[in-house]
């Protein structure tokens, strides 16, 4: 279950930080208090995965596929780079995410 934690936990992340752009400095109410409110969901849903899981483990987890999910948004919804390049670091993200959990007890 501590994985689900952190995968949900990880949503929430990529969730907040995507809202940031839309809040425009916490300029605006709504965008502002969404971003928030998945702040505090992506840490309590950390912090419950991170109980039976290493700590290094559970944060490389959480944050890679929180930064992976938000480059990826952005390239999609915000017309950021989609050089191949940027692309293919962002796999390397992913495979290094995989890693993680499938050479940790």
């Amino acid at each position: 279950m501590s994985w689900v934690y952190i995968f949900i936990a990880s949503l929430f992340e990529i969730c907040w930080a995507v809202g940031l752009k839309y809040s425009n400095g916490f300029t605006k109410l709504y965008p502002s208090i969404f971003t928030g409110i998945c702040m505090i969901l992506s840490y309590l849903f950390s912090a419950m995965g991170s109980k039976n899981l290493p700590i290094g483990t559970a944060y490389a987890v959480w944050t890679g596929i929180g930064a992976a999910g938000t480059a990826i948004y952005g390239m999609i919804y915000f017309n950021e780079s989609k050089e191949l390049i940027r692309i293919g670091f962002i796999f390397l993200v992913v495979i290094g995410i995989i890693g993680l959990k499938v050479f940790s007890k």
